[in-house]
């Protein structure tokens, strides 16, 4: 019983540390890195809190070097999705009825836990299997997903507060109920916080759900489910079903019982789930509530006015950390030929500079591609580029797989603005330059907001304070965080709630009062102090 009214603690940016040669973090870390190399794991399913092992094992190897194994995972098939939706609405009897504070007190020990003791163990977990570099676990695995929960609390607490107004003679109540049945929480590769997000919001309102990981995520995720228990999350409340898309989506979606999809991953897939669940609607016992982020074709457009050194910098990073591997990552530029020479000089120098290999290695700026589908699929748009005569090569082009999935951070100028790397989403290391005449500004404005599909981050760059207003406003269907003199990537939960329009997904903001929302459904209460005792109305009186 709650006898008062909670006041969450005001939520905060988790500090970034930065790992710096003699910290006493880099040591911890660097001691996590070996032991997880020289051991593996063997990862279960976990339903209902209990391990479950299905003998259909898959490798998991680390990216940037095939030759270390870092353990194995159990893939789920039909029956462990069944008993995975019988344990989520078993746990769901209890955990929806929980009082909103208790449930609040877990997921902030999460953040504190993920923030202290488990810090370098989900940092190496990320590093090891998605070869992110000590910097980028650091942002994604730690600070953002700390974030998530420190904040995604404050805002659930907000959004209760919201009540009706009550005229005299009665009280209008608003109760904000978790869904019916249970949420499919759908998630990618590259960041373990959206890996943490997906499940937690949703049940962090009281909802239960099914995860399942991206399979070259698995080891992060196993390790989130560790920190879970000991934070003190009920059995039963998220079940990790790692597997394949059709062996575990296909049995989810056709359950009567599913209330919701929170997704991130690629648009064919999300496209095809909604479809599913338009298909399967009249034997549903719900209406559910689909969320999905998915894909990019994230730019940046300067003017003639913009501090070029910066641009080049914030181009590098935008396009080349985490190897292209994020929705947010620039992939498409647009540059004025009065800045372009001198802009390509400085770039081309700094992208020289760029160390890739080992994530291991502190030294390296970027590591390997997250598998072999991947690195196939984005060397095959760096050949059709080499074999076209509209493009040609400014940095990069190379690729190896010997030993890791590696390709050098690749830079292509085309002179065809409509050119297939100017349009599809290539996840991976490769940006592509297309070089606009000063005096067409608005024609190629025009094209950056119509050639390609998605809408999820943009970039624009100018001191002219008039261009900035004149590109913002028309490009403002482009995306859905929008830079100013800044790359497209790297927003921060609480200061740039994330998501895009188009084919880039529902724009729920991730970090946002607005996604938690979703997860809830309203129950409008009132409340007559004195009811009438007499049916009858004075206008029925005769005259």
């Amino acid at each position: 019983m709650s006898n008062a009214f909670f006041k969450v603690p005001e939520p905060y940016n988790e500090p970034i540390l930065n790992y710096a040669p003699g910290s006493k973090e880099r040591a911890e870390l660097k001691k996590k890195l070996a032991e997880m190399q020289a051991g593996q794991v063997e990862i279960p399913l976990i339903i209902g809190g209990k391990e479950i092992k299905t003998g259909r094992t898959v490798e998991i190897r680390a990216p940037h070097n095939r030759e270390v194994l870092l353990g194995t995972y159990h893939k789920a098939g039909k029956e462990e999705v069944d008993l995975a939706i019988q344990a989520a609405l078993k746990a769901r009897t209890t955990w929806a009825e929980m009082p909103w504070e208790q449930r609040s007190a877990i997921f902030l020990k999460m953040a504190d836990l993920l923030a202290g003791p488990w810090r370098s163990t989900l940092n190496a977990a990320t590093m090891l299997g998605q070869s992110k570099t000590a910097f980028q676990a650091e942002i994604d695995a730690v600070a953002e997903l700390c974030d998530f929960w420190r904040f995604n609390v404050s805002y659930m607490a907000d959004l209760m507060k919201e009540q009706p107004y009550s005229p005299p003679g009665m009280w209008n109540r608003s109760e904000y109920r978790p869904l019916e049945g249970f949420v499919f929480a759908v998630t990618p590769f590259n960041f373990t916080s959206i890996a943490g997000n997906l499940p937690t919001a949703p049940a962090m309102v009281g909802n239960v759900a099914l995860w399942k990981p991206a399979s070259s995520s698995v080891l992060s995720g196993y390790f989130l489910m560790k920190l879970f228990k000991e934070a003190g999350l009920p059995d039963g409340v998220i079940n990790f079903i790692p597997g394949s898309g059709g062996q575990v989506g296909n049995p989810v979606m056709a359950s009567e019982h599913l209330a919701g999809i929170h997704f991130t991953g690629s648009t064919a897939v999300f496209q095809n789930m909604w479809k599913t669940v338009g298909d399967n609607i009249s034997k549903m016992k719900y209406y559910p509530r689909i969320v999905g982020e998915t894909g990019g074709k994230d730019f940046i457009f300067a003017h003639s006015s913009a501090n070029i050194k910066a641009l080049a910098v914030a181009t590098l990073r935008g396009a080349f950390e985490y190897q292209g591997q994020k929705c947010s990552a620039a992939s498409r530029m647009y540059i004025p030929k009065s800045i372009w020479s001198e802009f390509k000089e400085i770039y081309t120098a700094e992208v020289a500079k760029i160390k890739m290999g080992d994530v291991t290695d502190f030294t390296n700026f970027m590591g390997a591609v997250i598998d072999k589908a991947a690195y196939e699929s984005i060397t095959s748009y760096i050949k059709m580029a080499e074999e076209s005569d509209e493009a040609e090569f400014l940095t990069g082009g190379k690729y190896d797989d010997s030993k890791g999935f590696f390709i050098e951070p690749t830079t292509i100028v085309t002179t065809n603005p409509g050119f297939i790397t100017m349009r599809e989403e290539i996840f991976g290391p490769v940006m592509t330059i297309f070089v606009y005449d000063d005096d067409k500004l608005d024609e190629t404005l025009e094209l950056c907001d119509t050639t390609s599909i998605y809408a999820l981050t943009g970039a624009i760059w100018a001191q002219d304070r008039e261009m900035l207003v004149k590109m913002s406003d028309r490009l403002r269907n482009t995306a859905g965080n929008f830079y100013l003199n800044d790359k497209p990537t790297g927003a921060v939960v609480g200061q740039q709630p994330f998501g895009g329009g188009r084919a880039s997904g529902t724009n729920d903001k991730a970090g946002s009062a607005m996604n938690i929302l979703r997860w809830m459904t309203a129950r409008t209460i009132k409340e007559t102090m004195v009811p009438p005792e007499d049916w009858t109305y004075p206008f029925m009186g005769e005259k």
